[in-house]
């Protein structure tokens, strides 16, 4: 095991339980934090990865952090849901380290560990179930105080539980040592992106700082990943210049810079297409919270 998946932190931002109908149908939603779904009655669907997933009742399921996806209900269902932020050090993600399953058939104590976590952190249900409710990073700042007034009891065994249903969708690694390489190759790729925002960064670069060819590069980089490198990138600047518009009185001008955009109009549209707002009104109406 690696030493760098040791320093794993997982911390928790929701969990409930939710009756769901066909309002339930929203589509291009990418996350910052993972996803966990135990089903309790009816069906419906989620698309990532490249894959089709029915919710069937009895199973649970795994939507990895930085995933695109959609869902859709046509009739009903019922769910108890979990979302947690992901953190290890050098900015790896637990998803560098093994493949993943995205559906497994519950066992008896997976219920009981939904009910035990919403049990340990009560009043921690979503308010919208609109996934993209909660996908920026900013508003989910209010989550690490409440997680700090966890008892420290209550805090390890949150963090125990979230570790257990996690693992419950880790395939066993790939022990070639060529397979190990290049996730340490794509774990160094990850850090030089998040170092560099602020320069031009292409795939080209990249792949060549991974020592491997461009479309080959990219292919692997989407199937970890769920986007292409630019998209990956994108959402990255996105997400830091949402932290910037919160926590710095900089103009728009100094943050489109400071996270890699050619122009303020440009990072206005991309912006825009990513959250639905602009960069301004953003920065009003979570500063207004």
């Amino acid at each position: 095991m690696s030493k760098s998946l040791q320093s794993l932190k997982l911390a928790l931002l929701n969990v409930g339980y939710a009756e769901l109908d066909p309002l339930w149908d929203y589509d291009d939603v990418i996350s910052p934090f993972i996803r966990l779904y135990y089903i309790t009655s009816g069906s419906a669907m989620v698309y990532h990865s490249n894959e089709a997933i029915e919710l069937k009742p009895g199973h649970i399921y795994l939507i990895p952090s930085y995933t695109f996806g959609r869902y859709k209900c046509d009739n009903y269902h019922t769910q108890y849901y979990i979302s947690c932020l992901e953190e290890i050090k050098n900015g790896y993600s637990i998803f560098n380290f093994s493949s993943f399953i995205y559906e497994s058939k519950a066992n008896q104590m997976d219920l009981f560990y939904f009910k035990r976590l919403l049990e340990l952190n009560p009043n921690r249900q979503l308010k919208n179930n609109n996934p993209k409710a909660y996908d920026n990073r900013p508003t989910l700042m209010d989550f690490e105080k409440k997680n700090e007034e966890l008892s420290l009891s209550g805090y390890m065994e949150t963090h125990a539980i979230l570790e257990i249903l996690i693992s419950r969708f880790i395939r066993e690694p790939n022990t070639q040592n060529t397979n190990h390489n290049l996730n340490k190759k794509f774990g160094m790729v990850l850090n030089h992106i998040h170092e560099n925002l602020h320069h031009n960064l292409t795939v080209q670069q990249l792949a060549n700082f991974c020592h491997l060819n461009t479309d080959y590069f990219s292919r692997v980089f989407n199937k970890n990943f769920g986007m292409r490198p630019n998209k990956y990138i994108q959402s990255k600047r996105i997400e830091r210049s949402q932290l910037l518009l919160l926590s710095t009185n900089n103009s728009l001008k100094q943050i489109a810079e400071l996270v890699g955009f050619e122009n303020v109009s440009y990072f206005a549209r991309i912006f825009k297409n990513h959250t639905g707002k602009t960069p301004g009104s953003f920065r009003i109406e979570q500063l207004k919270k």
